[in-house]
């Protein structure tokens, strides 16, 4: 096995599910903290691992990963003491690889949308029809929660741990009510109870939280949401 060494911040959801799919088949990885806010992914040296200067990226002794749904399937396939996290049956991994891309192309970047508008606006306010786009996943995700446990089956496997991470992340904009989405509330405590949980995505996830929380204050004069 060679040396992992991740480039992240934990702030971001992709990062965190890594180190949770990490944790999950027991493989260790050197976590080299890269400031986004300070433009480290866009120096030369960053660029050379990632033209596309996002985080993370996966360092597996010298081979560059550069997506975080690839880095998931990367870790079980070339590290899994099983394939239970990422099935090779071709269906069952049909399935799993199904909901990551419905996170990287749906729930992720309809969340990303309105997160960057904390970063990026004076004063920022959010539109009701991006906050409805993400209750919109949410529906989406609790049919997919309607026949199994699972996002992708009768058990865990990265697609979980991926969205697990995404959804928990949107908790100050599009907060999960256990009346409207009783499915995607007893899988988020499902995954909670995992020992890994709270280590790679609980307590870095609430950090972010009042990461957003701050700024909004900071430019607004308080943490609301301010829908338009």
């Amino acid at each position: 096995m060679g040396k992992l060494i991740l480039h992240g911040m934990k702030l971001s959801p992709c990062v965190r599910g890594t180190f949770a799919v990490a944790a999950a088949i027991g493989v260790e990885m050197e976590y080299k903290f890269v400031d986004l806010f300070k433009g480290e992914s866009r120096t030369p040296e960053f660029l050379e691992m990632n033209p596309v200067h996002a985080v993370p990226v996966l360092d597996d002794d010298g081979r560059y990963i550069i997506d975080g749904h690839a880095i998931l399937s990367y870790l079980v396939d070339q590290y899994g003491k099983d394939d239970s996290l990422y099935p090779k049956d071709p269906f069952q991994r049909a399935m799993v690889d199904q909901r990551l891309h419905f996170d990287s192309g749906i729930l992720y970047i309809r969340l990303r949308n309105l997160s960057l508008r904390v970063y990026l606006e004076d004063h920022p306010k959010f539109p009701q029809k991006d906050i409805d786009a993400v209750y919109e996943s949410y529906d989406y995700v609790e049919k997919f929660l309607s026949k199994e446990k699972y996002l992708a089956g009768d058990h865990l496997t990265i697609a979980d741990l991926c969205c697990v991470c995404t959804i928990t992340s949107g908790a100050l904009f599009a907060p999960i009510s256990e009346e409207r989405y009783p499915k995607i509330s007893d899988w988020i405590k499902r995954l909670s109870a995992l020992p890994y949980y709270e280590e790679t995505n609980g307590k870095d996830n609430a950090e972010y939280l009042e990461f957003l929380k701050m700024i909004l204050t900071q430019k607004n004069g308080n943490a609301n949401i301010e829908v338009y």
